[in-house]
């Protein structure tokens, strides 16, 4: 009688197949961690990348309920692929998947296994292609790396190829996946979900990318400017499987060739820039960034979000002051809470109003939090800034009125300075900048979205560097983020998150804000190579003594300078640590008549009037 009703109720809690729609509510940890069932395959990516005749088969670790298979229902999954698994390790702790004896997996990196296996998910981890137990070779963000994962996707839905063992083994199918797959990951890992959701490819229904690239040349360039980042060749090296380096000679010398130092569009980076397939992404998006992120900086997530915006895709994001951080390391209980909502939404089909709830979620102090219907907020409109000569020399003013014709500020490249010296100075004449601030504000300005600024600037030499940067001008108390936590701090007392096992306890180090009072905040940048001025696929040298107009993206951000702050825009040469230097050190005359700041103002211009004092 007891076995009976448990049985019952076994029934009555298991995932919903395919199609149905279940009542409100959420998943609950009713199935065994313990008994789940742990096993790996290789999939059969279609691809020959290594050229050794035989096509490449990823490593797929799976760790899945036992209940649901008895019952004969089949459950969704969520998916971290991912070429960390055995070089550099995931999440706070480096965590790397660990085996038995037998090659059997036993530790799942993150939280994601602990958690929702016993809700009745999958947890899937892949390795790309060339990386830990995978065949191939990495090719950052290219082909290969989006199909590892895209082929994955495939054979949960029925419609790819797996096999026991890396090579022969006998074929298995993933009879228990009802397909639906929800794709998570950070950075790289995070890089790889927007690039298979831009392939359109059915099952993947959610993708929740954290600090993630949406196109590689705006990893390693910015307008032609070189960024201060290795080439994909030597990230390729880093992840890569020993002994994979001297079968992938081919593919790392495509890298070295397709992606020349000097910035120029090639196709490799047409092959590997998602925004432009934004269009086939049909699935629903949670996008998580650091607005501080100066690895993966914020450009990415805000022409992503964009695009995804004119296509209509279902999404939501998260903004946290911190840099490179993952969310469960700043905000966990409401992260893990998020996640779990959205996966029982978007995967199996919870009435759980995570769809209608706002749309963002943005930090404003450490730990402090704030929610928007919209993002960007709603009424932020394009206002343009025009900077001014001061009544001090070398020190500007920015306002609303455009400056008189014939109005200049010169400044020389100091490839050793940076934007916080360039900050701290702000209101002193120094050689390396041109700043403009406007007077205190009246009120509170926001600024949310995407920017530019367009610069008419002389060179004095055949090559220059730009940057421009916003500043908030005023004290405040922020994440650190330039230190080496990125703004959180990792305790020694643990927490657990789900069940666990002495292999994989699903305990984790507790975190906490690293804060810092400080007198500015910088919260938006953009750098070009004026070379880059005519098109932004290919630079030219410059003729000395020439104006040519340029205009820089600045990064997305979300931030609010406070009545009784000033903000800030400076232009500048090389930003030490962040882009590379021209090979000379120019002069450049800025046109002060034809330049300036083009900025997503919350209010649009009654609220900029309002708030900036006439200069």
């Amino acid at each position: 009688m007891v076995a009976t009703t448990l049985a019952l109720f076994a029934l009555l809690i298991a995932p919903h197949p395919a199609g149905a729609t279940p009542a409100a509510g959420e998943s609950g940890p009713v199935y065994s961690y313990d008994h789940a069932i742990r096993e790996s395959v290789w999939v059969d990516t279609g691809l020959d990348g290594d050229a050794d005749g035989h096509t490449d088969r990823v490593a797929v670790d799976i760790m899945r309920p036992s209940e649901p298979a008895r019952q004969g229902h089949r459950i969704p999954v969520i998916m971290d692929a991912s070429p960390y698994y055995s070089c550099c390790g995931r999440g706070n702790e480096s965590q790397k998947k660990t085996y038995d004896a037998q090659g059997r997996p036993v530790q799942f990196p993150l939280f994601y296994d602990n958690y929702f296996v016993p809700r009745g998910y999958a947890t899937v981890l892949v390795d790309l292609a060339g990386t830990n137990r995978s065949d191939g070779c990495v090719d950052v963000g290219g082909r290969s790396d989006i199909q590892s994962a895209k082929a994955v996707v495939d054979w949960l839905n029925g419609r790819g190829h797996a096999y026991t063992a890396r090579t022969g083994g006998k074929p298995v199918t993933a009879d228990w996946s009802n397909g639906r797959t929800g794709m998570i990951g950070k950075s790289w890992d995070a890089t790889i979900a927007n690039g298979v959701a831009a392939t359109g490819v059915p099952g993947l229904k959610t993708i929740v990318p954290i600090s993630g690239i949406s196109s590689w040349y705006d990893y390693y360039f910015a307008k032609g400017a070189p960024l201060y980042n290795s080439g994909p060749d030597q990230l390729a090296h880093e992840v890569e499987s020993p002994g994979a380096h001297q079968h992938c000679a081919a593919v790392q010398k495509k890298l070295v060739d397709g992606a020349p130092r000097n910035g120029d569009w090639t196709g490799l980076w047409t092959e590997r820039d998602y925004v432009r397939n934004a269009g086939k992404v049909r699935a629903s998006v949670l996008l998580v960034h650091g607005m501080q992120d100066l690895n993966v900086r914020t450009k990415h997530f805000g022409q992503w979000w964009d695009a995804l915006a004119r296509h209509g895709v279902q999404r939501k994001i998260w903004l946290s002051q911190t840099g490179h951080v993952d969310p469960f390391d700043y905000r966990r209980a409401e992260w893990v809470r998020t996640l779990h909502h959205w996966f029982d939404h978007y995967l199996m089909g919870y009435d759980n109003g995570i769809e209608r709830a706002p749309m963002a979620d943005i930090e404003r102090a450490p730990d402090t939090w704030s929610t928007d219907a919209h993002w960007p907020a709603a009424g932020t409109a394009p206002v343009v800034l025009h900077p001014r000569n001061g009544t001090t020399a070398g020190v500007g003013a920015l306002g609303t009125r455009p400056a008189p014709k014939g109005a200049t500020a010169s400044f020389t490249d100091d490839p050793k300075l940076s934007e916080t010296d360039w900050a701290a100075h702000i209101d002193q004449a120094t050689p390396a900048k041109a700043g403009f601030t406007t007077g205190p504000l009246t009120a509170p300005l926001r600024l949310s979205g995407s920017g530019t600024v367009t610069v008419t600037a002389t060179p004095s030499t055949s090559s220059a560097h730009l940057s421009a940067v916003l500043v908030d001008l005023g004290p405040a108390t922020l994440r650190n983020y330039a230190a080496d936590g990125e703004g959180i701090r990792t305790l020694d007392k643990r927490t657990c998150w789900g069940a666990g096992n002495k292999g994989d306890t699903g305990c984790f180090k507790e975190t906490a804000a690293d804060v810092e009072k400080a007198g500015y905040t910088v919260f938006s940048r953009g750098w070009a190579d004026l070379g880059h001025w005519a098109d932004p696929g290919r630079g030219r040298p410059l003729t000395p003594g020439k104006s040519y107009t340029i205009t820089l993206d600045l990064a997305a951000t979300d931030h609010i300078v406070p009545a009784g702050h000033r903000l800030a825009l400076i232009v500048a040469g090389t930003d030490a640590g962040l882009i590379d230097p021209p090979a000379s050190h120019p002069r450049l005359t800025l046109d002060l008549s034809r330049t300036a700041a083009r900025l997503p103002l919350t209010g649009g211009a009654p609220a900029t009037a309002h708030a900036i004092p006439t200069p």
